[in-house]
């Protein structure tokens, strides 16, 4: 129903009213440390849909590459320094057996299937110009590369 800044029609509860649906885009840039590192990205997110001026919609987050996602958690201590990492090793650990290090003579076979595990990104409602998140739940990036890195992470904030 989106298009490019351009004008729709919508009912709502039998009533047909005038919109007018943007699309915004906005890029993020993440410094990492790689090794499952996570970032708190949830300030960014919302100032790039403050800036986009988009009151009702959605912003969908997606981390460019293939070993970090995009996810929500509560950002305190015991879960970003340890149950994280932890649950995740035990389903993807660090130094198993992956095929792709094989194929590529790379490290981090476990760390593009962590990712495709969590996934690339994430849609969040808008509705009166703010993220609708719990009250503990944050919007996190975690890399799971082997080294830094600098990611980038595009907010596409979509509605009127």
């Amino acid at each position: 129903m989106s298009v490019y800044g351009k004008n729709s029609y919508v009912a709502t509860s039998g009533i047909l009213r005038y919109c007018i649906y943007m699309v915004k885009t906005e890029e993020i840039q993440v410094a990492t440390e790689g090794g499952c590192s996570i970032v708190d990205i949830t300030d960014q997110v919302a100032e790039a849909t403050a800036n986009s001026q988009i009151q009702n919609g959605a912003v969908v987050v997606f981390n460019i590459g293939s070993t970090a996602a995009i996810t929500t958690i509560e950002y305190e201590p015991g879960l970003v320094n340890y149950d994280i990492a932890e649950a995740l090793e035990k389903i993807a650990p660090q130094e198993g057996f992956y095929e792709h290090e094989k194929t590529w003579n790379d490290d981090n076979g476990h760390a593009h299937v962590r990712a495709s595990l969590l996934g690339p990104s994430l849609n969040v409602p808008i509705v009166e110009g703010q993220l609708t998140l719990g009250t503990w739940q944050q919007i996190v990036l975690i890399d799971f590369d082997t080294r830094p890195r600098t990611r980038r992470v595009i907010c596409q904030i979509i509605g009127e």
